[in-house]
């Protein structure tokens, strides 16, 4: 009995329902959430990708503690989510951006993901871990979304190749906002036809601007684009 309870755990883990929420774990260095929207089909179009880095507050091994703010909470206070895969890994050490790329890799191969259409958001921790994920794999991300977040200005060059909205409080005491500024006028500096666009949040605190994520404004932006798949 317990070896077929552990073979129906095992098949769930591989092949979740539609419309779920499933923790994936030990496949990748980082644990995370997927969630499968209710048309989801292995056979017919691929789907996009959007990924969720989480802020330092959420940091650790319990996967559950990634559902209190951010996309999959959002969804779960009723957002109607895009038709996409949405994967939510979990860290408890800051983001490191090559082992997201290998969750991002793992749901590519094992799901019904299209590779060109990936998109990163994040918050606080997760803002710096999307510039950061973007700006190492340029060429991988189609569009990513960094609210009260940073960056390293190094990444710059790299970032002025994926449309990136930048979103920060003007009254953020965690994170100031001039880390999002700083971050802004080294991408136009680099290259000032950039698809970057910077908003400052008037009155914005570094908890309020969580409630983007539960309106359609970022989700609708990302989308649009598509990244070129060249040879």
């Amino acid at each position: 009995m317990r070896t077929i309870l552990i073979l129906f755990i095992l098949i769930f883990n591989i092949f979740p329902s539609k419309g779920e929420t499933i923790p994936v774990l030990n496949k990748t260095n980082y644990n995370f959430l997927l969630h499968l929207p209710d048309t989801y089909e292995t056979r017919i179009e691929k789907l996009p990708i959007i990924v969720f880095l989480h802020g330092r507050s959420l940091s650790g091994t319990n996967l559950d503690r990634v559902k209190r703010y951010g996309v999959l909470y959002a969804k779960d206070k009723g957002l109607e989510l895009p038709n996409a895969i949405v994967v939510a890994p979990q860290t408890n050490r800051g983001w490191d951006p090559d082992n997201v790329m290998e969750v991002i890799d793992y749901v590519l191969e094992n799901y019904n993901g299209d590779s060109s259409r990936v998109y990163v958001c994040g918050m606080s921790m997760g803002g710096y871990g999307t510039m950061h994920l973007a700006g190492k794999y340029p060429d991988r991300i189609a569009a990513a979304v960094a609210i009260c977040g940073g960056g390293n200005v190094s990444d710059a060059c790299n970032l002025a190749e994926v449309p990136l909205w930048i979103q920060h409080g003007s009254a953020d005491k965690a994170v100031p906002a001039s880390e999002s500024k700083k971050m802004y006028n080294a991408i136009k500096k680099c290259n000032n036809n950039a698809d970057a666009k910077l908003t400052i949040i008037k009155g914005g605190t570094h908890g309020s601007v969580e409630r983007l994520f539960h309106q359609q404004g970022i989700y609708d932006w990302m989308l649009k684009y598509t990244k070129d798949q060249k040879e």
